[in-house]
């Protein structure tokens, strides 16, 4: 994984994102801790041209999206157009809001509605990918419901965008499932996992947990991984503070130049 291909994801950062103004000063901020792409997401209602804009200006790759769910599966078209005007080739459909992962018709469901977008969005250059949450590892028609989704869809048509503090979070094997989607994973969310005093899991920055980078990046890499995202939902402090640690450790520790 070369430095170049990791991105930050601006989940992280939602609430310094929400007008053009905002955008600009955070974009400025991770390009001085030395991110040179991001990931869309989040993002107040600022017209995709301004978006673009201030990345460019400030030499910020836009590597992927997130969309609303209901928009990619029921209004593609709008994706599309959106991606298009970003200059974006990467989204995922970023949450299974309603669905009962145990019912095997809601899972069918989903994956038909995923695997028909996809091939739109296929059609016109584009890809998208499905994120994980740890609500998807439970067990349905005897596998787990992850699997399920995968299974049922066209590779062609929805990869994998794995978050792999949700998958630990699971009970799944990270690297495992790194290999399982091998060529079929463009795009990963690296996010470290850790225990409060309290015993409750949590979010952390890179290499302040307990997953195994190093061996995830190089499972990931070797099927053909583009960018590498790093996304924490909550930070203990200021969310620059935390981007700027976990993107300290990866140049230190698991970035190749």
């Amino acid at each position: 994984m070369k430095l170049s291909q990791v991105a930050a994801q601006l989940y992280t950062l939602r609430e310094q994102c929400q007008t053009a103004a905002d955008l600009a000063v955070t974009a400025r901020k991770l390009r001085e801790i030395g991110y040179t792409a991001v990931q869309v997401s989040s993002v107040g209602p600022i017209p995709e041209e301004e978006i673009v804009a201030i990345m460019r200006g400030e030499g910020l790759t836009i590597c992927a999206t997130h969309e609303a769910g209901n928009v990619i599966l029921d209004e593609t078209e709008r994706v599309i157009t959106r991606l298009q005007k970003l200059g974006c080739r990467l989204t995922a459909y970023p949450w299974p809001q309603g669905v009962d992962f145990t019912d095997p018709a809601q899972v069918r469901t989903l994956a038909r509605k995923l695997d028909a977008a996809g091939a739109k969005l296929r059609e016109a250059g584009l890809v998208l990918g499905y994120h994980n949450h740890a609500i998807e590892f439970v067990r349905c028609e005897g596998r787990l419901a992850l699997e399920l989704i995968y299974e049922l869809t066209d590779p062609r048509n929805i990869v994998g965008e794995i978050d792999t503090y949700w998958i630990q979070y699971g009970g799944g094997d990270v690297v495992e499932w790194c290999r399982k989607l091998r060529g079929r994973l463009p795009f990963i969310h690296l996010k470290d996992y850790c225990f409060t005093p309290a015993n409750q899991p949590t979010y952390c920055e890179i290499g302040s947990g307990t997953l195994p980078f190093a061996r995830i990046i190089a499972e990931a890499e070797a099927g053909g991984c583009e960018w590498f995202i790093v996304e924490q939902d909550t930070c203990p402090g200021d969310p620059f503070e935390s981007l700027a640690k976990s993107f300290a450790y990866i140049r230190q520790n698991l970035a190749k130049g």
